[in-house]
């Protein structure tokens, strides 16, 4: 049962793990957090796509089907989310020596059922 936010966040990242991982990416790390300096916040998932060759950077927005069936959770990944990706991503790249490495920013919209714990996923990747 999804009875908080925290809970339905929760499984919308690991169901997006599930499916990087079902679909050839390797997980590197979740969660990661830039605390030098001030906290920008954090990338749910960093993976490598092993077709591409490329890291890439993750971001999961995840709804209950039955009230957002019909809104796209993607939407509200604004610019200025993105541009706090993209300096979490820089230090993560400059901490793991990985700054010559191609990336890119990927977001993963997943709709969770309540009542029947099904799930739907929708994969955009360079956003």
């Amino acid at each position: 049962m999804i009875n908080t936010s925290k809970n339905l966040g929760n499984l919308g990242e690991e169901t997006a793990v599930k499916f990087l991982q079902n679909n050839g990416y390797k997980i590197l790390d979740r969660n990661f957090q830039n605390n030098f300096g001030r906290r920008l916040g954090e990338i749910d998932i960093i993976a490598k796509d092993t077709k591409e060759n490329e890291i890439v950077f993750v971001e999961v927005k995840t709804r209950e089907y039955e009230k957002y069936k019909d809104t796209d959770p993607e939407e509200n990944i604004t610019y200025v989310k993105l541009k706090k990706l993209a300096k979490i991503a820089s230090a993560y790249l400059r901490i793991k020596n990985l700054e010559n490495e191609p990336f890119r920013f990927d977001a993963l919209s997943v709709w969770i059922s309540e009542k029947t714990g099904e799930s739907k996923i929708k994969h955009i990747p360079n956003l």
